[in-house]
C-alpha cells in the first residue's frame, strides 16, 4: 500500500482502471464483429502521427488521434466505397502509417526521439492530461454502449438485418471505428503500439470462457483487463521489467490457467 503514496503509481493506477474500462468494452466488440485485423492496421498507423509530431514538435498524442481516425475512416472508406477487400485496404493504411512514422522521425532533426514508451508501452510515465482524455473516452464509450446496445448488437450479429431493418449501419460503423480508434491510441501509454492489440482481445478471449452473451461479455471482459493490468503493473514494479510486456503476461497466464482450469471442470 505504500506505493500509493507517490504520485506516478497513482496516475498509473487510475490508467489502469480507465484501461480495463475503454478495452475491455471496444475488445468485446471487436472480438465478437471479428474485425480485431482491423484494430492492428489502426494501431500501427497511428505511429505515423507520432512521426508527424516529433518532426513538427506538438504532441505526439495528437499526432496519433489524427493519423489514428483518418485511417479507421479511411479503411471502412475504402472498404465500402471503393470496394477495395478489407484486407487490402487495412494492409494499405498499416503500411502507409509505419512508413510514414519512420520517415518523419529520421527527418526530425537533433536526436533520435525515444519511443520505446509509445512502442512498448510505460504505463507509469502517464501523465495528468492524458488522464483526463482517458477518463473523457471511458465516459463516452460507456454512454454510447448503454444508449445504442441493441442497435450495437443488431449490427454487430447481422448486419443485413439491421439494414433491412431501416437502421443507420454505415453511420454507427464510422462512428464506432472511431471509437476504435481512440481506444487504441489513448491506451498507447500503457502497454504501446506493439500490445495494444493484445489487450484488446486476451481479456476477451479469458470472459469467452464463461459467457457468450453479449451484455456479460462486456462486463467480464473489463473486469479481466482489470485484473492483469494491476497485477502486471505491480510485477513490473518490483521486479523492475516493462510494464507493457509484464500486463500482456500477466493476462496471457490468466488466460492459460483459467483455460486449463476450466477442461477440467
Amino acid at each position: 500500500m505504500e506505493l500509493f503514496s507517490y504520485d506516478f503509481f497513482q496516475k498509473a493506477f487510475l490508467a489502469a482502471v480507465f484501461a480495463s474500462i475503454s478495452c475491455g468494452i471496444i475488445g468485446a466488440y471487436i472480438v465478437s464483429r471479428r474485425i480485431v485485423f482491423i484494430s492492428g492496421g489502426i494501431t500501427h498507423a497511428s505511429f505515423g502521427g507520432i512521426g508527424l509530431a516529433f518532426f513538427l514538435g506538438f504532441n505526439p498524442l495528437l499526432g496519433a488521434v489524427l493519423f489514428a481516425v483518418l485511417s479507421a475512416l479511411g479503411i471502412q472508406f475504402f472498404t465500402k466505397v471503393a470496394e477495395i477487400r478489407e484486407d487490402s485496404s487495412i494492409a494499405i493504411w498499416w503500411s502507409l502509417g509505419m512508413a510514414l512514422g519512420i520517415i518523419f522521425v529520421f527527418l526530425t532533426p537533433g536526436y533520435t526521439p525515444n519511443l520505446m514508451s509509445y512502442l512498448f508501452g510505460n504505463i507509469l510515465t502517464v501523465t495528468t492530461s492524458e488522464l483526463w482524455w482517458m477518463f473523457a473516452l471511458n465516459l463516452l464509450i460507456v454512454v454510447f454502449f448503454a444508449v445504442f446496445l441493441r442497435k450495437i448488437l443488431y449490427i454487430a450479429f447481422d448486419e443485413e438485418f439491421a439494414r433491412t431493418a431501416g437502421l443507420p449501419v454505415a453511420l454507427f460503423n464510422y462512428l464506432i471505428i472511431v471509437l476504435i480508434a481512440l481506444t487504441v491510441v489513448l491506451n498507447i501509454r500503457v502497454v504501446g503500439i506493439i500490445l495494444i492489440l493484445s489487450l484488446l482481445t486476451i481479456p476477451q478471449a479469458s470472459a469467452n470462457l464463461f459467457t457468450n452473451d453479449f451484455k456479460r461479455l462486456l462486463v467480464y471482459s473489463s473486469l479481466f483487463a482489470f485484473v492483469g493490468t494491476i497485477a502486471g503493473l505491480f510485477i513490473s514494479y518490483f521486479l523492475n521489467i516493462p510494464s507493457g510486456a509484464a500486463i500482456i503476461f500477466t493476462l496471457v497466464v490468466i488466460f492459460g490457467v483459467l483455460r486449463l482450469v476450466k477442461s477440467f471442470v
